[in-house]
Formats: structure tokens, sequence, C-alpha cells
């Protein structure tokens, strides 16, 4: 992964934005929409996560000087339109990055790993409602 982006201001000092952040902001920004069940690093990314190395949560950042571009891997929901759903992340991605850093985004790459189906949605969602603690 790159460095920090630098947005260098004379008389006070700079403002550094980490990589990090924009993986972030585009896990959230594509969580918000609708027919996204979630962003996945998939098979790979888990198993590097197991072994204690950061993956990126599904979010691959590259950043240039004033421009980024985002790699996301996720899971759509049974019965949603693929293409329709990766249309909406990308824009509202690239809108978040935009708005909140100033950066140009390039390019939003979107890499459906996945199909989530109702049934393994409920399953996770008991699942994880079992480990809560009370």
């Amino acid at each position: 992964m790159d460095t920090n982006v630098e947005f260098a201001q004379a008389e006070i000092g700079k403002i550094e934005i980490a990589p990090e952040v924009l993986e972030v902001i585009a896990h959230m920004a594509s969580a918000e929409v609708p027919g996204v069940a979630e962003v996945s690093s998939g098979i790979v990314g888990d198993f590097v996560e197991r072994l204690g190395r950061k993956s990126g949560r599904g979010v691959r950042v590259e950043v240039k000087e004033r421009e980024a571009v985002i790699d996301l891997y996720m899971i759509v929901e049974y019965g949603q339109q693929i293409p329709d759903v990766a249309h909406r992340v990308q824009e509202n991605v690239r809108t978040s990055i935009e708005q909140m850093t100033g950066l140009s985004v390039l390019q939003v790459n979107v890499h459906i790993v996945d199909v989530q189906l109702k049934q393994e949605k409920k399953a996770a969602v008991a699942v994880e409602e079992a480990h809560r603690v009370r």
C-alpha cells in the first residue's frame, strides 16, 4: 500500500490522509448500498487475516498524488441485479471519497466474490446473536 496523501499548507502545517482512511470510507459507503450483503476479502483475505496480517476488509486502495483507484471485493444478496448493485456501489464510493477527502477517484473496480442466500444470512445473524455477551 502506498504512503499517506499529503495536503500541504505552508503556514499552519501539513495534512496527511492515510490509505487506511480511504479503505474505511469505501467500506462504509459500499455497505450503505441496498443489495450488498457484505464487503469481503474472500477466502484468501480471510486466510491472511487469520495469520494476523491486515487485509483491508475487502478493499484495496492505490493512491497517487491527488488520485485514487479503489478495488472492492463484495458479496451480493441473492435475487439482486448484480450490475445495478455494483454501479450504485461505484457511485456511492466515488462520491463519498471525493467529498470527504478532496481526492479524485479514477476508478472503483467492483469484484463480486459470492452471492449470499437468504438462509445463510439468517443463520449468520443467529450465530452472531448467540455469541453476544449479555
